[in-house]
C-alpha cells in the first residue's frame, strides 16, 4: 500500500468542524447522538407530535406515535425470542410497516437485516441463511406486536443494521453497519448539502427509490428524522404521482436515479408542476450528461442540484458534487464529504488508480466471509473497485469500474451473476454479458451466446429467469458465430464485443 496517493482535502468545499482521526487515521464527528435510538427519542422529546413518516395512501405518524408503535413491535419480537444482536430479515414493501420493523428491532436489541425483495427466491434465501436471520417479516406476516420493549442503550460502535450489496462479484456479501456509521452518514448529508441541524418541518423528503438500499434508508429516511423532518414513503415508482407529490406534500428534498428525472421529462411531468418547495435535488447511481442535469436544474429553479456517489460499505456517501459545478463537470462524483479520507492506488502511467476509502461510515470488513474482507480492505482503507482519476480540485471522476457490473437505472448488477444463469441454460455452450447503451435506463443487459443454429432463446430467458431477479435477466441477446474472442490468459475480450454485437431489437 506504499504507493497510495491520499486526495488532498485542499479546496474541498465542505465544512469539516468538530471532526477528529483516531490512531488508524479514521475521521470521526465529535458531536452526533450516540446510537440511532438516541436520535429517535432526541426528537420525540423536543417535538413529539411533529410529523416523522408518511406512506402515500397509507399511515402517517408523529415521533411519538413512530417511537411508540416500533416499541410495541419489540416486545412483540421479545416475545419470539429476539435478543442482543440477533438478526431479524425485513422483507415488506417499502412503507409504515418497513420503517417500524427497521426501529422495532433496534429497540429489541437485533439487527435488522434489509433484503432486497426484488431478488429471486435463490438470492433471497441465500441472505436469509447468510444472515442467520431468526425472525423473517415477509409480506403477508403481520408486524410483531406485544407489551412495549426498549433495549439498554447499545455502543456506538455497535452493528445497528445489515445491508447486502448487489453482488457485484457474483455473490451478495453482508455489510454490518454500526450506530456511528449511519449517524456519520447523515452527518455527511446535511453538512454536504447545507441542510440546518434542527430543520425541523423545513425537511420533507420524498422517498421513490428502495428503502433496503442505503441511499432510500441512510440518506433519506435516516437523515430526515436526523434534523427532525419528515420522510414522505412512495411504496412504488409512479412517475405521475411523484410529480403531484411534490405540492400535495410540501417535499423539499428529491433523490433519486437519473433515469427517472430523463422519463419526468420526457412525458412533460414537471411542466406545469408546483415545485416552488423544492430545495435540494440529488441523483447518483449512474452516468449523467451534463444537458440532463441542465434540464433539472431549469425544472426546479429554487432547488440546489447535486450528484451524490457512495457504496453500501460506505454507509452511502462517499463524494458530493455540489449545485454550482454539477453542470460543468456532470463527469465528476465530487469531492470527498467531511468523515471520509479518499485515496488512489495507481494502477497504470495515467495517474488513474483504484479508489480507496476510509472513515466512520465504512464498515470494517464483511458478514462472517474472511476472505472477502481480506481481499477488500487492507490496512484500514476499503478497495472500491472503482478506478478514478482526480483532477486538479480535487474532484473525483470515475473512468472505469473493476468490479464488472452493469448500472441500470441505478441497479448494479453482476455480469458474473448472469453468465453464471446463462451457462446452465439449454444450449447454451458459453456465454457473456456486458451493457447495452439506454437512453432512459443509462445501461441495460446484453448477453453474448455461443449455441447451435437451433438455440432456443424463449428456452434460455426462461431458465435464466428462474434463478436471477427479473430486472437482471437479459433484454438483448444475440448468437455468436463461434468461440467467444480470448485474451491469451483465457479472459474473454469484452471490449471486442462490445465494439462488434449488434443487438437489434430487444426482447422485452
Amino acid at each position: 500500500m506504499s504507493q497510495i496517493r491520499p486526495i488532498p482535502r485542499d479546496g474541498n468545499p465542505f465544512p469539516g468542524h468538530g471532526v477528529w482521526v483516531d490512531e488508524h487515521g479514521t475521521r470521526h464527528y465529535a458531536n452526533i447522538p450516540a446510537t440511532l435510538l438516541d436520535l429517535l427519542q432526541r426528537w420525540v422529546d423536543r417535538t413529539p407530535d411533529a410529523e416523522a413518516l408518511a406512506e402515500l395512501g397509507g399511515e402517517q405518524l408523529t415521533y411519538r406515535q413512530l417511537r411508540d408503535r416500533a416499541a410495541r413491535v419489540a416486545g412483540g419480537l421479545r416475545e419470539r425470542a429476539v435478543g442482543t444482536g440477533d438478526r431479524v430479515a425485513v422483507r415488506y414493501p417499502a412503507g409504515v410497516d418497513w420503517v417500524l420493523a427497521f426501529w422495532g428491532t433496534l429497540m429489541a436489541g437485533g439487527i435488522p437485516v434489509a433484503v432486497n425483495i426484488r431478488s429471486a427466491q435463490p438470492e433471497i434465501e441465500l441472505v436469509l441463511s447468510d444472515s442467520g436471520a431468526s425472525v423473517d417479516l415477509a409480506p403477508g406476516i403481520p408486524l410483531p406486536d406485544g407489551e412495549p420493549y426498549q433495549a439498554s442503550p447499545a455502543a456506538a460502535d455497535a452493528i445497528a443494521g445489515l445491508f447486502y450489496t448487489s453482488g457485484t462479484t457474483g455473490r451478495p456479501k453482508g455489510v454490518p453497519t454500526t450506530h456511528e456509521a449511519f449517524l456519520t452518514n447523515c452527518e455527511n448529508m446535511i453538512r454536504s448539502l447545507g441542510i440546518s441541524a434542527d430543520a425541523g418541518t423545513a425537511l420533507r423528503t420524498l422517498i421513490s427509490v428502495p428503502l433496503f438500499h442505503v441511499t432510500g434508508c441512510n440518506s433519506q429516511l435516516l437523515t430526515a428524522l436526523y434534523v427532525g423532518g419528515s420522510a414522505v414513503i412512495m411504496p412504488a415508482l409512479d412517475p405521475a404521482g411523484l410529480a403531484a407529490s411534490l405540492a400535495d406534500h410540501r417535499i423539499s428534498f428529491v433523490v433519486t436515479v437519473p433515469a427517472v428525472y430523463a422519463l419526468l421529462l420526457r412525458r412533460g411531468l414537471l411542466a406545469g408542476a408546483d415545485v416552488s418547495s423544492v430545495r435540494w435535488v440529488g441523483y447518483g447511481g449512474a452516468p449523467i450528461t451534463s444537458a440532463l442535469v441542465s434540464q433539472i436544474k431549469a425544472a426546479f429553479p429554487s432547488a440546489e442540484v447535486f450528484n451524490g456517489f457512495g457504496m453500501t460499505e460506505t454507509a452511502s456517501l462517499m463524494t458530493v458534487l455540489p449545485d454550482g459545478e454539477a453542470v460543468d463537470h456532470a463527469d465528476s462524483v465530487g469531492y470527498c464529504v467531511p468523515s471520509v479520507e479518499l485515496a488512489v492506488e495507481p494502477v497504470g502511467d495515467d495517474g488513474a488508480g483504484e479508489l480507496l476509502a476510509r472513515g466512520a461510515n465504512v464498515t470494517k470488513g464483511y458478514w462472517h466471509w474472511d476472505d472477502a474482507t481480506a481481499a477488500a480492505f487492507v490496512d484500514g482503507w476499503l478497495r472500491t473497485g472503482d478506478i478514478v482519476r482526480v483532477d486538479e480540485a480535487g474532484r473525483v471522476h470515475i473512468v472505469d469500474r473493476a468490479k464488472d457490473i452493469i448500472i441500470r437505472g441505478g441497479e448494479n448488477i453482476s455480469s458474473v451473476e448472469v453468465e453464471d444463469a446463462l451457462a446452465g441454460a439449454p444450449g447454451v455452450a458459453e456465454a457473456a454479458v456486458i451493457a447495452v447503451p439506454d437512453e432512459v435506463m443509462g445501461e441495460k443487459v446484453g448477453a453474448v451466446v455461443v449455441g447451435g443454429c437451433e438455440l432456443d432463446v424463449d428456452a434460455v430467458i426462461a431458465h435464466v429467469s428462474a434463478l436471477i431477479a427479473d430486472y437482471k435477466v437479459p433484454q438483448y441477446l444475440t448468437v455468436w458465430d463461434g468461440p467467444l474472442p480470448r485474451n491469451p490468459g483465457g479472459k474473454i475480450l469484452k471490449a471486442h464485443l462490445r465494439q462488434q454485437v449488434e443487438w437489434g431489437e430487444p426482447l422485452r
